[in-house]
């Protein structure tokens, strides 16, 4: 549900002013507390600036620098974070790309969460826009925190020889301590001198032989807050006066409220107010147990479902199968699939069904808003902090400059908390409007609220006709696509869906790196009333499965290996093939299965990195249990080897949670689950052993959040059928009908 219309939304976007001066005056004051600090950043444009006091205050001073880089007396560093914290390492991986620079000692290094300002901490890959997704967040930070940690080292450097009296070429830094000679000095030591110099407008950043800490285990940040709970996360928040609110939806998406007794819901002890909002019913109440019963014991309701979503999973996958029986339009054409299909000595014909799968993090959705003097503050883990601040100006009628957002470590998202409606941020906003912002409001959904509530990875179904040569080569291959689009009807449409094509659909497939001359991919994409939005790694959630479990079955009928089928389809792809030839080594795939056992492998590419997976797995009794998974990565130079290959342990284990388990089914348009009971993930029982093998590189990092997923639905099937000869191509697999 759109609280605000798209063309309201994308107009207060387009007049986001510059930030208040007095707001970058305060935020800046803040880092200098201590006094004389030496605060970095790197303007909007290629060269570099010094955020000071001074330069913020002055009548004409030009845009502020995005401040990243605060050097402190007491001799610490502290590297100011644009994105938020989810678990995926940002406040490991940053810093470290600013201590490397800086020649910083690691145990110097602590974040903080850069205020919300598209202006200052936009995302380099999204534009105009601070947020966090696409795994994007090392990616587009990288030479923009080198640059910052190197004008700082030089700046310090400066200081120094200016007060020693020596050449600042005879200064050397490291670890923290700069020394020339007889001289020594900590950066504190030099921080207020360093930053009355001006920024160096052009620096030398290391060559990667140079770097001492990048590529190296250094120990997590956030490990420790994260351990004894004193990180501050949404949830935890308690604000004077605050009242705790939840929200009755209407079971079917689309429907409205067309009215209801609050009467029972009042007399419940602690509850304080009902109220009316665009997305059903508030309850108030001075504790989250109070709102909770409050809101059972709503009565009288009534829904407007005229325009609600009345279908279930099985109609709406025999319409998508209906639409895949027809053109769709064109994703991608190379050569004449049709024609070589029709002189293929062999053809293999494949459907495949996706369900709606919901993101389901640990945390669930909440936000606590509170109405200030001079606007309103939002204590959130903020993934799109510009698009909550827009709407929720909007909402209340304020502009977005006035919407302060105190961002917080997330307890998970894999997307969810990155929509363009900002939902939940958005409800919270209504909420303290309809109250007339009377007293802060901490909105919380249960976790019920959460897996019923929309917002899914689409449904989608696939249809696919390959076929082979007489001497094995791919002849053809068509393949319809169907699944709604969530980009139409937002702000990112314009850029996202090109003659009617969401890229965000067909990814993985109409762009993928296996050399098929003649190859047509076509999409359809219906309207469905059910919310649907990004899932961790995107249109790579489907497509890879796609194409990997085909590109499989297509070696198997040719009488080929799999990774040598896969390698002559890479040979003008260099990466991918090394890629894949370091997981054949590693997974030492020559070796045979053995009785009851198969192996599987499938190679992705996503958000610019490469994986390549093999599982193996036992058949027990009828049952299949996944024993090991190995992995290849080249995701361009690894900056802490630790979050990398926590990230693809974790990607395997959201990945094997969607092939085994994950389904959101409705049943006349009312979602069947509701909990872990029976939307259920992966089980620690059922985690596999899993290793990560990273392969050398000294290109620019690429993503890693989201790429160990793709290829572990497909690596599994591949496995299965290695084993059974039984061949599991949608998802979840239902292993009840595998026969041993």
């Amino acid at each position: 549900m759109h609280l605000i219309t798209p063309d309201q939304y994308r107009q207060m976007l387009a007049g986001m002013g510059a930030p208040l001066a007095a707001s970058r005056r305060h935020f800046l004051k803040g880092l200098g507390a201590a006094g004389g600090a030496l605060v970095i950043g790197l303007n909007l444009g290629p060269r570099l600036a010094l955020a000071e006091e001074a330069a913020a205050a002055a009548p004409a001073a030009p845009p502020m620098p995005n401040a990243f880089v605060r050097i402190a007396p007491d001799n610490t560093v502290t590297v100011l974070i644009k994105h938020v914290d989810m678990g995926q390492g940002v406040t490991t991986g940053l810093p470290t790309i600013v201590a490397e620079e800086l020649d910083a000692d690691w145990s110097q290094m602590r974040t903080a969460f850069a205020p919300a300002d598209a202006k200052l901490y936009n995302n380099l890959a999204f534009g105009p826009v601070q947020g966090t997704g696409g795994s994007t967040s090392v990616a587009n930070s990288w030479d923009q925190l080198r640059r910052a940690g190197a004008a700082a080292r030089a700046m310090l450097v400066e200081a120094a020889a200016k007060q020693w009296g020596v050449a600042p070429d005879s200064i050397t830094v490291s670890k923290g301590v700069l020394t020339s000679g007889s001289h020594s000095g900590t950066f504190g030591a030099f921080a207020e001198a360093a930053a009355k110099l001006p920024v160096p407008a052009e620096v030398e950043l290391k060559e990667p032989k140079d770097f001492t800490l990048i590529g190296t285990k250094l120990p997590r940040l956030d490990s420790t807050v994260k351990t004894d709970g004193t990180a501050t996360y949404a949830l935890d928040m308690r604000r004077p006066g605050m009242l705790t609110a939840v929200i009755r939806r209407p079971d079917r998406f689309g429907a409205t409220v067309n009215s209801f007794d609050a009467a029972a819901a009042k007399k419940v002890p602690g509850v304080v107010e009902v109220v009316a909002v665009p997305s059903g019913i508030a309850v108030l109440a001075t504790n989250t147990w109070a709102a909770i019963q409050g809101r059972e014991a709503l009565a009288g309701l009534e829904w407007d479902e005229a325009k609600a979503e009345k279908r279930g999973t099985a109609e709406l996958f025999d319409e998508y199968r209906k639409l895949a029986a027809s053109p769709g339009l064109p994703a991608a054409r190379r050569g004449d699939a049709a024609k070589g299909l029709a002189g293929a000595a062999k053809t293999i014909e494949a459907e495949f069904s996706f369900p709606y799968l919901a993101h389901a993090p640990m945390e669930p959705l909440n936000c606590v808003i509170e109405k200030t003097a001079d606007g309103a503050t939002i204590w959130t883990g903020s993934q799109f902090q510009t698009i909550e601040q827009a709407i929720t100006a909007g909402i209340l009628g304020l502009r977005p400059e006035q919407v302060k957002i105190e961002s917080l470590y997330a307890g998970g998202s894999f997307g969810r908390r990155a929509n363009t409606a900002a939902d939940y941020v958005a409800e919270a906003a209504t909420i303290l409007k309809a109250i007339d912002g009377r007293a802060p409001v901490h909105l919380v959904w249960t976790r019920e609220d959460d897996i019923k509530g929309g917002y899914y990875r689409p449904m989608f179904y696939h249809k696919v006709r390959a076929g082979l040569t007489a001497d094995g080569k791919i002849a053809g291959w068509e393949q319809q696509i169907v699944g709604q689009s969530f980009m139409a009807g937002t702000p990112f449409e314009a850029f996202a869906i090109k003659e009617g094509v969401d890229g965000t659909s067909v990814e993985g497939a109409s762009d993928t790196n296996y050399d098929i001359g003649n190859f047509a991919v076509d999409l359809h994409s219906p309207k469905v009333a059910v919310p649907t939005l990004w899932w961790r790694s995107v249109g790579h959630t489907h497509t890879a499965h796609v194409v990997e479990v085909m590109i499989d079955e297509l070696a198997r009928a040719a009488g080929r290996d799999p990774v040598e089928f896969r390698l002559e389809l890479l040979k003008d792809k260099p990466r991918h093939a090394a890629v894949l030839k370091l997981l054949a080594e590693k997974a030492s795939w020559g070796a045979k299965a053995g009785p009851g056992k198969g192996r599987g492998v499938a190679l992705h590419e996503s958000f610019n990195t490469v994986v390549g997976s093999v599982i193996d797995i036992s058949v027990v009794d009828g049952k299949i249990k996944v024993e090991r998974v190995v992995c290849a990565v080249d995701c361009g130079i690894a900056i802490n080897p630790d979050v990398i290959a926590a990230q693809i342990e974790g990607g395997v284990g959201f990945g094997l949670g969607a092939a085994l388990h994950d389904e959101i089914t409705l049943e006349d348009g009312v979602v069947e689950q509701a909990n872990f009971d029976t939307y259920v993930p992966l089980r620690m029982s059922e985690m596999p052993k899993v290793e990560v093998h990273i392969l050398p590189s000294a290109n620019a990092p690429t993503g890693i959040g989201e790429p160990g997923v793709p290829g572990v639905a497909p690596a599994l099937s591949n496995a299965i059928f290695d084993a059974t000869g039984q061949r599991l191509r949608s998802l979840p697999f239902r292993l009840e009908d595998f026969k041993a």
